[in-house]
């Protein structure tokens, strides 16, 4: 797309590619070369000129961009400029006025603020996707809404409540089929499964993401699924076994 892109000098070619490049590269965990393509994104940008593209690929382009981009900071610890890109990118999907655009923008923030830990924001702002979802009738927005809203009510104390939210949208996220961000899902399962004393199950959740990790490539998140297990095969009293997974991690 970028070789034609750039044979035909066409600039929105380049926008979506440089996107696609963005997003896969963050998602298989190789950060610098995300940023990189991210920043050449919106450095090609217009909002005005490269309005129409919302209609060819679904979300708005500054979205996507925008978005990602918050991801790839934060996970290179800039969290400062990460929650700057986020908001820019709710922002900006607010403008448009669209709503597929506005469910991945919130998406956007609630993970945020749950992977900050930061329950009450990402709470708040997964009820907004969740709410948009059933009205326009959004069923994987609507999944990770719930997913990131049990998470938020678990964390506040709500374990009931957020244990059942966690396994309602997750079944709910595997019905549509889709697979990505499940490295990141399944391991909220681990935790509230720790939480809750059930540490087999948290395991089983952290070993079908590693298989899911290795079967697609998403790395992204690699490391913390190889620490986490550590940790609960520790207080096992597997020390060695932990030790192998930290230096993995």
């Amino acid at each position: 797309m970028l070789r034609l892109s750039r044979q035909r000098n066409d600039s929105a070619g380049l926008v979506l590619g440089h996107i696609s490049f963005g997003r896969n590269l963050y998602a298989a965990g190789t950060f610098a070369s995300a940023r990189s393509h991210l920043e050449a994104g919106l450095a090609l940008y217009d909002p005005i000129l490269h309005r129409s593209l919302v209609h060819h690929v679904g979300i708005g382009p500054g979205v996507s961009l925008h978005g990602f981009f918050g991801n790839v900071l934060f996970c290179l610890g800039f969290l400062d400029q990460a929650l700057a890109q986020i908001n820019v990118a709710i922002a900006e999907a607010r403008t448009l006025a669209h709503a597929p655009s506005l469910a991945a923008s919130l998406a956007f923030g609630t993970h945020f603020h749950l992977r900050l830990g930061d329950p009450s924001a990402s709470g708040e702002l997964a009820d907004e996707v969740i709410a948009l979802a059933i009205e326009l009738g959004f069923p994987h927005w609507r999944a990770q809404g719930t997913i990131c809203r049990g998470w938020a009510k678990f964390k506040n104390g709500d374990v009931k409540e957020g244990m059942s939210l966690l396994r309602s949208g997750l079944g709910t996220y595997r019905a549509t089929g889709a697979e990505q961000w499940m490295s990141e899902y399944l391991p909220l399962m681990a935790s509230a499964c720790e939480i809750t004393g059930q540490v087999e199950e948290g395991l089983a959740f952290l070993d079908e993401a590693l298989q899911i990790v290795k079967r697609t490539g998403e790395r992204w998140f690699e490391a913390e699924l190889h620490r986490h297990k550590g940790q609960l095969l520790l207080w096992q009293g597997h020390s060695e076994a932990a030790e192998e997974l930290y230096r993995k991690a």
